[in-house]
């Protein structure tokens, strides 16, 4: 009996560890709600298969993640997964060695991969100058405008669809006592979608693809123009300016302050359940004076890296938690509670058959924003350091806004200052 108890406990022991799950790690930036939902997926994963498990690590903000991420790999201690903003992804991806194509991580492990199986605007800003994909695009965003029904029918006002409607109708709505529209992120809105919107480049060497020592295309007549035009309506009290933090700009239109705010599209799904208002959500504005038919806008959030170092074994493992991600359902799950966009055209559809547009029609216009034509201009931009460059564009709005400089002047700065990061980063990845 006592041998048999002994093989019987031997057997159990070494099948168990036989089978241990493969185990791996996500850094992500996402706190709050987003964070329980990540949470969630990553759970559900796991419930799903015995094969693999995932465990997901707040690590702050997405510029402390990614300081964690870099630090971490050059300690060969890093995650197997890092989630990096749209501002980060050139570092990252221009940094030798540090990450692993998501195209390969997933043909290595035997998936079928097909980059033109996720929306165009998404698969593009994570790709190499050969169109593989490098990171798997997770919270996916863009910026949109939205607004507030209520106020807007007290002026028998439209959304506007151009910066040249939006004036008009920022006159009326200041007569009633309302600030006409706020924006969140200066840098993000003003100028990246700007380019975007317009069609219009954002630096040189094809926006930062063909070489990594770029200039910004910053001090031009339509970026003078458009900054100008902020400023009057900034004194005029049509435009309101609260600071680069993204809440001081967007709570006045919460409290009903403000008639329009533009931010991202993956605010939605936290603002419907919180406003006591009628919302409404439109395309962002561009200007019809500058011939612009209104191209699709660049993509935002922020995408999921697997970093190398690892055993074979545990990208296996990143691959089969990529599937699990890129699922139509579970795209889905995601896009519905957060509103950041469904990254595949799979996703895409099963949301539309669901009949969740329907009764939600606000949550499909990011996803029709970035389904519009695309420009010579459009697929994205790639520019090393590009954090620390927004962190001048904030510093030299807030000039503009607050009067300490002119237009001109605060443009000039940021061109001038960007250019030697640019160049500073080519020195350091060559």
């Amino acid at each position: 009996m006592n041998k048999l108890w002994l093989a019987g406990l031997l057997s159990a022991t070494f099948s168990g560890s036989s089978l241990a799950a493969t185990e791996i790690t996500w850094w992500h930036a996402m706190g709050g709600q987003l964070g329980e939902t990540v949470n969630k997926i990553a759970s559900d994963f796991n419930a799903s298969q015995n094969d693999y498990k995932i465990t997901p690590v707040y690590k702050g903000e997405y510029t402390e993640t990614l300081t964690a991420g870099i630090a971490a790999f050059r300690a060969g201690q890093s995650p197997n997964i890092l989630q990096v903003f749209d501002a980060g992804a050139a570092t990252i991806m221009n940094a030798p060695g540090v990450a692993k194509p998501v195209q390969d991580i997933m043909i290595d492990a035997g998936y079928s991969f097909n980059s033109k199986d996720y929306l165009a605007g998404v698969r593009n800003f994570y790709a190499d100058n050969n169109g593989k994909m490098v990171g798997m695009p997770f919270n996916s965003s863009t910026p949109v405008l939205y607004y507030n029904k209520d106020i807007l029918n007290k002026v028998d006002g439209e959304a506007p669809k151009t910066y040249e409607q939006l004036e008009a109708l920022a006159a009326k709505l200041k007569s009633k006592g309302y600030v006409a529209f706020s924006q969140s992120h200066t840098p993000w809105i003003m100028f990246e979608n700007f380019k975007s919107r317009h069609d219009l480049p954002l630096s040189d060497h094809e926006n930062g693809y063909e070489s990594l020592s770029s200039k910004l295309m910053f001090n031009t007549k339509d970026m003078v123009m458009h900054f100008k035009k902020l400023k009057e309506w900034s004194d005029k009290g049509y435009f309101k300016y609260y600071g680069s933090n993204w809440d001081a700009n967007q709570t006045p239109f919460e409290r009903q302050e403000v008639a329009m705010w533009m931010g991202s599209s993956g605010s939605f799904g936290g603002l419907r359940n919180r406003v006591k208002f009628n919302l409404g959500t439109t395309y962002l504005p561009y200007w019809q004076s500058l011939n612009a038919k209104g191209t699709h806008t660049f993509i935002g959030g922020a995408a999921l890296f697997a970093l190398n170092g690892h055993p074979k074994a545990e990208d296996k493992a990143v691959a089969a938690f990529f599937a699990y991600l890129t699922r139509p359902e579970v795209q889905m799950y995601w896009h519905e509670t957060t509103g950041y966009v469904p990254v595949t055209n799979a996703a895409y559809d099963m949301t539309k058959a669901s009949g969740y547009y329907t009764k939600q029609p606000d949550a499909e216009v990011g996803v029709k924003q970035l389904s519009l034509a695309s420009g010579e201009w459009t697929k994205g931009y790639r520019l090393g350091y590009y954090p620390q460059i927004r962190e001048v564009m904030h510093r030299e709005f807030d000039n503009i806004f607050a009067g300490r400089s002119s237009v001109e002047e605060s443009l000039n700065k940021v061109e001038d200052e960007s250019e030697k990061l640019l160049n500073r980063f080519a020195r350091t990845v060559q």
